[in-house]
């Protein structure tokens, strides 16, 4: 985001306005994050600002400040197409693809409204007037303490404000381990903590609050970890049958494919479940050393993301895409070994 969008964007909000902020589609931490920490420091300024999300998201989430004012797509969109019809400006946040967001897309794409996308993945389409894109930032909960920077705003950030982007960059970065968080991101978490985020807190009710069920799906994912040495390479299968048996909940799932990735030797990790009624197959992707699977996952399974961290689907069935994973793979060989 060059000076000149930046003043335009500060000329537009000298106003108050009607906006209207919209994460991706099964929105995680940092797509909930990043729209309701915008969320606050908008209505702080006398802005009017609605966050409208595709789809609903995980339990572990809705204690977020300001989560009971989300308006949900899916079950509300009468309502949710009033307020876009009624917005000014569309931040589009933690996606860079109008396709991201599922039902909403068309709603989007026939729009008239102006829209601001902020986000950090790769290859954005051409969609918004203003754009503030960054792959290299870790979360785009973090490009939203920096969009605050630039309209010379840091100091207006509430504890509010403070918990939701904390929350964001916390979940993004698997706390804070991944090789996306850079100095500057302990910097700008240092700086929310001083300004009201609860660290401590923030952790328990995200990641100490499980159910039980939950924690009976993981022990299924993890009996059902297959390791490949000879190419540094590990997935996990999970069948509609075992989520049914453990009652699976949206967001039970979150940041298991990351077990996979922690076994000694793999580089490469992968986690397959079914989703029968869909007719997909979504899949889940990490890597370290370098590994893309940014491009693995745009080149074989109608994905895409960072080259750490990336997902994809297959409209094939769950044995047929394992099938299909285990041919692909040796193509990668001589990438997983370097």
């Amino acid at each position: 985001m060059n000076q000149s969008e930046i003043d335009q964007l500060k000329s537009l909000l000298t106003e108050p306005v009607n906006a209207v902020i919209v994460p991706h589609k099964n929105p995680d931490g940092d797509a909930m994050g990043s729209c309701l920490g915008l969320s606050h420091y908008l209505k702080a300024h006398g802005h009017n600002a609605v966050v409208i999300a595709p789809n609903d998201y995980p339990q572990f989430l809705k204690w977020i400040p300001g989560n009971d004012e989300v308006v949900i797509f899916e079950y509300n969109r009468m309502k949710a197409l009033e307020i876009m019809e009624e917005a000014d400006l569309i931040f589009t946040l933690d996606f860079n693809d109008l396709a991201r967001t599922g039902e909403m897309e068309n709603a989007l794409k026939e729009s008239s409204k102006t829209m601001v996308m902020i986000d950090h993945h790769q290859q954005p389409k051409d969609y918004a007037k203003f754009v503030y894109s960054d792959p290299e930032i870790c979360s785009t909960s973090q490009m939203i303490y920096h969009f605050l920077e630039k309209l010379d705003d840091v100091s207006s950030i509430s504890p509010q404000i403070a918990t939701c982007l904390y929350v964001g960059i916390m979940t993004d970065t698997g706390s804070f381990r991944f090789a996306s968080t850079t100095s500057t991101t302990h910097r700008v978490i240092a700086d929310l903590i001083d300004k009201g985020a609860n660290n401590s807190e923030i952790h328990i009710n995200v990641y100490d609050n499980q159910s039980f069920n939950r924690l009976q799906l993981l022990g299924q994912a993890l009996n059902n970890l297959k390791v490949i040495p000879e190419y540094h390479t590990a997935y996990i299968i999970l069948s509609q049958d075992e989520l049914n048996r453990y009652q699976f909940k949206k967001g039970d799932t979150e940041g298991v494919v990351n077990y996979a990735l922690s076994v000694q030797g793999v580089k490469f990790a992968l986690i397959f479940i079914e989703h029968r009624q869909e007719g997909i197959v979504k899949i889940s992707l990490r890597s370290k050393c370098g590994f893309d699977v940014n491009q693995f996952a745009r080149n074989h399974f109608n994905g895409g993301g960072h080259i750490n961290a990336a997902g994809g689907r297959s409209n094939k069935s769950l044995e047929q895409t394992i099938e299909d994973f285990i041919t692909i793979l040796p193509k990668y060989k001589n990438d997983l070994k370097s």
